[in-house]
């Protein structure tokens, strides 16, 4: 994996990323800082390598130079090795190099990634991973959760050292460990925040664990003092992290530092008590006692970062436009425009910008292409037109003239080009509707931004009428966010719109049909509705803006056969009487072939339109984009039954539907004008499907891009900076000075060449915010190759060769078929190799799932030696098994504990299938009839459910059905008519925060567990244009009744109780026993 680009992109900021690979005097963004233990010597983590410099200052050293991301550089206890990760096999593993440099050794070979976190002596690193657990832990299978691991030097097979997640984990001489907590999901470089899910400092002590600080913001990152009887750690006390200490016993903290606006990081001690950490991307040390010392450092090195990378570009297009003649495609690849022939890899690139495009529409002449554009942190309509009048098309053009269709200082974007070509529509701060006038540029407003809301930008669906006279559009009139209707507006101006669905279902994605005297459209009012607030299946439907021709449509074959001979007959007598005025008048006849051009103007009936509907499709489904014929004769829609969209045709007159492409995306369908070809996105690539043959083949294209990495970045920071400001959902932005950390934060991009750096830094500027749903991922390729699982759960004490068994994971390869593995078995080969006791075996099962091993297997208690032909499973899968065993778990618990008279459930996400499984396992015959049941919503990541579940939960019986004196049934039969508890805790994000307060809010029964952050917001996640990064915007905030938002709002228990970690480790549930305990008084 490429360290330098990593795919990353344009600008022309020349001066400003002047930084190369000369001597750089203060390089900024020097992160993941450690001093050694003599405390000489700094090593950090720059550009994605390794350095150390001296803790005076200097010239720094480059201890690693590969091409792959390294980081988190650790010192063994005697300063003569550094354990650091690196993504250099594809996933981030464990290395550990010579202090001076040379060739690392790997360590750790799982396609997952681990972490390094300290040493444990001068032979064994300690790193966090999330494997497995322990069959006795009752902790939360998720990744949430890392577990810690040993390995040591020589890379031996990894052994489990804590199921406890213990990040920054620091020893002292008496074998004591100092870590912080993690109590859930939340973005690590979330800031000044106080609320249950911060995190905390405790002890281990030989398996005994003491939480040490309770201040309820962020306490992070211990690392004892030399006499082991106290500690330094960083805090957020003042709202800002800095420096404090306190003895290990007693409350006294003391300040060290008094940093402001930036927070302190990484924080790490040499042998004798000198202190280092990074702050606003430089480094520094601290005697206690006096002030902090700047660590000034120089760099120099080779560079093997590019201004610009030459590629070519053969896949990954994202959106395009198919040009009037059917001749090239206009495309959208990285973020810049192409056109490329249809029948040609000849490909022409028509903008070359370290920004983004977006939003393609050609000019009905086809030699004009509008688009949007964010340049100078605006998107704005620009226009490229072909210079040369005798050149069509192009992809063979030569000059090529670029104009600012529409200029102002407001977002401009989503433009398309009215079928008589003089006029442009867009969409100006992502609501109203307006047109521009293609010569004047004069601008009219077509409809008020209160009638549409974008929750993601691109998806206002709008389309011009066959006259430019008109356009349809989806309408949420007032407050109509989740009932969206189709709106009919006048292009003249007048603003005149008309709702023509008026529906209390969800209706969009217009369509213009038969000429303009119908509009298809998709709606979800006759499809299968999902139990919970998730949307329903949709149908696609046509209205008749014409009462001839709904007449006509409803017509049967033989009607229409002779409708249509009657109409040739009446045409054929029409052109005769025009043929003979035409000559009188000294006129030729027209030709056949010669068309009149001229288009009439649309006359449309609105007053009974919603009574000529009629439904297109047979099947509800996930629907996709769809198109009609001209004829109005075929439908063709992409639905995902299954797992992806797939293409599909039904012939209204046949009653026919057949499948005609497996994987087109769910994106854009277009058709050329002979409705011979349709066009369509697949997997990057542009997709042509042949209608008369059914032949699919891809219109292959060959895009010159030039990226321009530095300048990419700068304009991805920029607009993510920017999107916040527009979309965050408080107007106020939290009363943060965003200007100002945005100027701050733009001066480390000089000094980052990878997505690593770069996400993190963007995180840390997001984390500012002080909100939830925010930060930036990055998604590298990972491993080519990922680990498989047996379904087993091993003994971490077990030293010998092979892995011994300590449970077989019910429903997984091992249990679904009496093989003899039972716990105490001893797996010794996989596929006839030996697992031996110093070597690692998950090489083994690399990209081994769902394919048949053989695995060789010893069981000591009769001494018998047998093989077992297996299919392993993902990791995920294993996942899931786990959690099928944590709920299984509890739901034995509570029947055991209240003797059969509770019922369980647990809510695993606020989706449609989670309620499905509650509302199943709820009001099946086994639980129905209990006395009362306990809903566990702990470690739910959220989703939209809260109405549901509240609705489910708050059911009063008021009437039992009696058949010839029998009880057969109640009133609702449809809901928990019983008295309920929900069980919550500090991993409840999002609606997982919200359900528990409607919950409340609404008297319905009491919380047990632990207070949960006020996360009950909702998000739009963006991918950006290079596919791998995505960023999180808090956008629609959720008010109570009492104006109060919950963002930010503490939900507090009724009956406050916490699992400590001795309960998780020994599979001691305190929360769900005070639950049983509460619900059977």
């Amino acid at each position: 994996m490429k360290k330098r680009p990593f795919r990353f992109f344009p600008l022309a900021f020349a001066a400003f990323f002047a930084v190369s690979a000369q001597a750089e005097d203060h390089p900024l963004w020097l992160r993941h800082c450690a001093i050694s233990p003599d405390g000489a010597q700094i090593a950090f983590c720059y550009k994605g390598d390794i350095f150390t410099v001296s803790a005076a200052g200097g010239q720094a050293r480059q201890l690693t130079s590969n091409a792959a991301y390294d980081g988190n550089p650790v010192w063994s206890p005697n300063g003569q090795r550094i354990a650091f990760m690196s993504n250099r096999e594809g996933s981030m593993d464990i290395y550990v190099m010579s202090k001076d440099g040379g060739t690392p050794k790997r360590l750790t070979t799982d396609s997952g990634d681990e972490t390094p976190v300290t040493w444990r002596d001068n032979s064994h690193v300690l790193f966090s991973a999330a494997l497995w657990t322990e069959p006795k832990s009752i902790i939360f299978p998720s990744r949430q959760f890392p577990q810690v691991y040993e390995v040591d030097v020589n890379g031996s097979r990894p052994v489990k050292f804590s199921d406890i997640t213990m990040e920054d984990m620091n020893f002292n001489a008496k074998g004591q460990i100092l870590y912080h907590d993690k109590k859930g999901y939340e973005d690590t470089w979330r800031k000044h925040h106080t609320s249950p899910i911060t995190r905390d400092i405790w002890l281990n002590d030989n398996g005994k664990f003491t939480k040490l600080t309770s201040f309820k913001g962020e306490d992070r990152n211990p690392v004892w003092n030399s006499k082991g009887d106290g500690f330094w750690y960083l805090s957020e006390r003042d709202g800002t992290f800095n420096v404090y200490q306190r003895p290990l016993h007693g409350n006294n903290t003391t300040q060290l530092t008094h940093f402001s606006g930036n927070p302190v990081r990484f924080l790490s001690v040499s042998n004798d008590g000198k202190l280092c950490f990074s702050q606003n991307g430089e480094l520094y040390t601290l005697v206690p006692g006096q002030q902090p010392q700047k660590v000034e450092v120089s760099i120099v090195t080779d560079s093997n970062d590019n201004d610009v990378v030459h590629r070519t570009l053969t896949s990954g297009a994202t959106e395009f436009c198919l040009s009037p003649s059917g001749k090239e495609i206009a495309f959208i690849d990285h973020g810049d425009v192409f056109v490329t022939s249809t029948d040609y890899k000849t490909t022409k690139q028509i903008t070359d910008t370290p920004e983004q495009e977006r939003n393609l529409s050609f000019s009905p002449d086809g030699r004009s292409l509008v688009y949007a554009s964010e340049r100078n942190g605006l998107w704005q309509v620009y226009l490229t037109k072909i210079k040369d009048a005798k050149e069509k098309q192009f992809a063979y053009a030569g000059d090529l003239v670029e104009e600012q269709l529409v200029k102002s200082d407001r977002t401009s974007f989503m433009p398309k080009f009215s079928p008589d070509g003089k006029t442009v529509a867009f969409v100006e701060d992502r609501g109203t509707l307006k047109s521009v006038d293609v010569k004047s540029h004069t601008v009219k407003a077509l409809m008020d931004g209160k009638n549409i809301f974008s929750y993601s930008d691109g998806d206002i669906d709008y389309q011009w009428s066959p006259d430019s006279r008109w356009i349809i559009t989806n309408y949420i009139g007032n407050g109509g966010w989740n009932n969206a209707d189709v709106a009919l507006v006048p292009a003249d101006g007048s603003q005149k719109v008309v709702d023509l669905t008026e529906s209390g279902y969800n209706d969009g994605a217009a369509r213009w049909a038969l000429g303009g005297k119908a509009i298809a459209f998709a709606s979800d009012r006759a499809g299968y509705r999902s139990h919970g607030s998730w949307g329903a299946e949709q149908d696609v439907y046509l209205m008749f803006l014409d009462l001839d021709a709904y007449e006509r449509f409803q017509m049967n074959k033989e009607e229409k056969e002779r409708f249509d001979e009657a109409q040739k007959e009446k045409k054929k007598e029409e052109d005769k009487s025009k043929d003979k005025k035409k000559n009188k008048k000294g006129k030729r006849p027209q030709k056949k072939d010669e068309k009149d051009t001229k288009v009439m103007p649309l006359r449309f009936d609105t007053e009974n339109c919603r009574d000529r509907i009629v439904r297109l499709t047979v099947n509800s489904s996930d629907l996709g984009d769809f198109i009609l014929s001209p004829g109005g004769d075929t439908l063709y829609y992409e639905a995902r039954f299954e797992d992806g969209y797939d293409l599909w045709r039904h012939e209204m007159r046949k009653g026919k539907t057949t499948l005609v492409m497996k994987k087109v995306n769910g994106g854009d369908l277009q058709a050329d004008s002979t409705f011979k070809s349709l066009f369509a996105i697949s997997e990057g690539k542009i997709k042509k499907i042949d209608l008369a043959k059914s032949e699919i083949k891809d219109v292959d294209f060959e895009a010159r891009f030039n990226d321009k990495p530095y300048q990419e970045r700068r304009y991805l920071f920029d607009h993510i900076w920017q999107q916040v400001k527009d979309k965050f959902y408080d107007l106020k932005l939290h009363g943060v000075d965003w200007q100002g950390y945005r100027d701050n934060y733009a001066r480390f991009l000089p000094y980052i060449n990878n997505n690593f750096d770069f996400s993190e830094m963007v995180s840390e500027m997001l984390g500012e915010l002080n909100a939830s749903h925010t930060g930036c991922r990055y998604y590298p390729n990972g491993a080519s190759l990922q680990t498989a699982e047996l379904g087993l759960l091993y003994d971490s004490h077990y030293r010998g060769d092979g892995l011994k068994v300590s449970e077989v994971i019910k429903r997984g390869p091992f249990a679904v078929r009496n093989t003899g593995v039972t716990p105490g078995c001893i797996i010794e080969k996989i596929d006839g190799q030996r697992i031996l006791r110093d070597s690692d075996y998950t090489s083994l099962m690399d990209g081994r799932a769902e394919k048949n091993l053989r695995v060789s297997v010893y069981n000591p208690k009769n001494g018998k030696r047998f093989d077992v032909q297996v299919c392993p499973i993902s990791r995920d899968a294993q996942r899931e098994l786990l959690y099928k065993r944590w709920v299984d778990h509890n739901r034995d618990l509570v029947d055991s504990l209240s003797h059969g008279q509770l019922a369980y459930v647990h809510v695993r996400a606020m989706d449609s299938e989670s309620f499905r499984t509650v509302f199943s396992e709820l009001l099946n015959d086994k639980n129905r009839n209990r006395k009362a049941a306990i809903i566990d919503e702990r470690h739910n990541g959220g989703g939209w459910l809260h109405d549901d579940l509240c609705t489910l939960l708050s059911g009063k019986e008021y009437q039992e059905f009696i058949a010839h004196g029998k009880y057969v049934g109640r009133d609702p039969w449809n809901k928990w008519v019983k008295p309920s508890c929900v069980m919550i805790c500090e991993d409840d994000y999002s609606n997982g925060h919200g359900f528990p307060f409607v919950y409340k809010t609404l008297g319905i029964g009491k919380l047990i567990g632990t207070p949960v952050a006020g996360t009950m917001t909702a998000v739009w996640w963006e991918t950006l244009m290079d596919r791998s990064l995505v960023f999180g915007i808090p956008q629609v905030g959720c008010r109570d009744m009492n104006g109060q938002y919950g963002e930010n709002h503490q939900l507090d228990p009724d009956v406050e109780v916490y699992n400590t970690p001795e309960d998780y480790l020994c599979g001691d549930d305190e929360q769900l026993k005070k639950a049983v305990e509460t619900m059977m008084k």
